[in-house]
C-alpha cells in the first residue's frame, strides 16, 4: 500500500501529479496537468468546468479507463498505473460502477437482464432477485420485461441506475447522467440517484456542467484548461 494512502485511510481515491497529454499535427496538447485530489469514502464530488477543460478525460484516468501521461491514481491503495488492462479491469468490477448519459443498455437485453448482467457476471446466484429487487426500488416492477427501445429516456435511466447499484459498488462515477433527459425527468432521476447514494454509502463522484447539480455534492472540483482551480 502507498504511503499517502496509510496517511490517509478513510481516502479511497488519490492522485499524485496526474496529467494527460495527447501528440496532434502541431505539437502537445496537454488536457490535463498537475492534478492532485484526495477523495475521501463516502464523500459525493462534482466535477465541473466549461467543455473541453478534462472533466470527462479526470473521470476515464480515475476509474481506469484511460492511462495518464504522467502521475498515477490509486484507488483502495491500490495503484492503477502498476496495473495492466485486465488488472485494471478486475479492480473496476470490484469496486466501482458507472451512470453515463448515453445509459449504455444493452439492446438485446430486458430491462431485468440489463441489471443481472452485472451479477451474473461475478457468480452472483441470487441476480434476479436482486435486480427485480432494485427495478422495484427505482419504480420499475412493471417494466421488467421490455426491451431498452420500448422504455422513455427517464426509465432507460432508471434501469441504469438499477443496474449500478445492484453491485452495492464503492464507487459511482456519473458522467452527465441527466445530458439526455428533459429538465423534470432530469430532476426525478437525480433525486433517486442522491437517494440511493446515500442509502449505500458510496463515494459518489459526478461529472456535471450544471452548477445547480454540483451544489447538491458535499465538495466542488474545478478544471479550467485541464488544471484544478
Amino acid at each position: 500500500m502507498q504511503s499517502q494512502s496509510n496517511e490517509n485511510p478513510s481516502s479511497i481515491i488519490v492522485t499524485h501529479n496526474l496529467g494527460k497529454a495527447v501528440t496532434i499535427s502541431e505539437g502537445t496538447l496537454h488536457i490535463l496537468s498537475s492534478v492532485d485530489i484526495i477523495i475521501k469514502s463516502g464523500e459525493s464530488i462534482a466535477i465541473i468546468g466549461e467543455s473541453g477543460s478534462g472533466k470527462s478525460t479526470l473521470l476515464g484516468l480515475l476509474a481506469g479507463l484511460d492511462t495518464p501521461s504522467t502521475g498515477r491514481v490509486e484507488i483502495n491503495g491500490q495503484d492503477l498505473t502498476q496495473l495492466d488492462e485486465d488488472g485494471r479491469a478486475i479492480l473496476r468490477s470490484k469496486f466501482i460502477s458507472f451512470v453515463f448519459q448515453s445509459f449504455h443498455l444493452l439492446p438485446g437485453l430486458t430491462a431485468l437482464e440489463n441489471v443481472m448482467l452485472p451479477l451474473e457476471l461475478t457468480g452472483n446466484t441470487q441476480a434476479e432477485a436482486e435486480a427485480r429487487s432494485y427495478l422495484q426500488r427505482v419504480g420499475l416492477q412493471h417494466r421488467l420485461a421490455h426491451l431498452p427501445k420500448q422504455l422513455s429516456g427517464g426509465e432507460q435511466q432508471r434501469v441504469a441506475l438499477a443496474r449500478a447499484f445492484v453491485t452495492r459498488p464503492a464507487i459511482l462515477f456519473a458522467d452527465e447522467p441527466t445530458g439526455n433527459l428533459d429538465s423534470k425527468t432530469g430532476t426525478n432521476i437525480i433525486d433517486l440517484l442522491f437517494e440511493l447514494n446515500a442509502e449505500q454509502q458510496t463515494t459518489l463522484i459526478l461529472v456535471t456542467h450544471d452548477v445547480k447539480l454540483a451544489a447538491r455534492c458535499q465538495r466542488t472540483i474545478r478544471l479550467d484548461s485541464g488544471t484544478l482551480v
